[in-house]
């Protein structure tokens, strides 16, 4: 266990080194302050570009905002987040094939599925903060603007969403242990977060994808039950264990 830890705060010191850890948080406090700012915003600009909106025949009204349009704007800003991460973090086993550190770190005795599962750890521990972070402005700050109470199965929905990119990262452990380069590891979750879209498509499949943790609309207008996404979160699971436990075998053959 000693050995693991260790290696974990040498991963997140050497992330805080980088800076990719300041960048992280800014990125989620920045989408935090923004979903409510945005909203705020939207009469306003409704208002500065409605001359230009009655030249086209449409007639602008009266815009309410509310909690909602903010946690509407929060789960379309996840998304972009998740994609950043994605960006940001897809070189963590990568560069160490590269530059050669890994080969360095097993000589001295660390057994290469610890090396799995502490930056599996490392990762999953920055999105878990720096997901719940930009939960906490938005929340904070639509407490103090409106009533969060508007959104019915809030806490659920961010959950399910959570989830999510916990699935991503673990497609990106999966993935680092097969290639050798971060393009191609992007390119590869990329290309399975689109087939589990495709997949959602067909109706009879929906139900069991990743993709229907994305649906998170539903949840806050009280359309869906949270019983509706019990199937997707458990596949979802599953996929996400299986991807760490495939990448252990995988980075045990794999040459350095």
């Amino acid at each position: 266990m000693k050995p693991l830890l260790a290696f974990m705060k040498k991963e997140f010191l050497e992330t805080v080194r980088t800076s990719k850890f300041i960048i992280l948080l800014l990125l989620f406090l920045s989408f935090g302050i923004m979903n409510p700012a945005i909203a705020k915003l939207q009469p306003w600009m409704m208002e500065m570009f409605a001359d230009t909106i009655a030249e086209s025949g449409l007639t602008v009204t009266n815009i309410q905002v509310n909690a909602m349009t903010s946690w509407t704007q929060f789960f379309k800003n996840t998304p972009i987040a998740l994609i950043a991460f994605v960006l940001i973090y897809s070189d963590i086993f990568t560069k160490e094939y590269n530059s050669g550190t890994l080969l360095l770190i097993l000589t001295k005795g660390l057994s290469r599925y610890k090396v799995v599962l502490a930056k599996t750890m490392l990762m999953l521990s920055l999105w878990t903060l720096g997901y719940w972070i930009c939960f906490a402005v938005t929340y904070g700050y639509n407490a103090y603007f409106w009533d969060n109470s508007i959104a019915d199965n809030l806490f659920f929905a961010s959950a399910i969403r959570w989830l999510f990119g916990v699935w991503i990262i673990c497609l990106i452990v999966l993935f680092s242990s097969l290639l050798r380069n971060n393009a191609g590891v992007s390119l590869c979750v990329g290309g399975t977060a689109i087939l589990a879209y495709l997949l959602s498509l067909l109706p009879k499949v929906q139900a069991y994808t990743p993709m229907m943790l994305m649906d998170a609309n539903s949840l806050l207008a009280g359309v869906s039950e949270t019983g509706t996404y019990i199937k997707a979160i458990v596949i979802t699971s599953v996929l996400g264990v299986a991807c760490i436990a495939a990448s252990i075998p995988v980075m045990n053959k794999k040459p350095l």
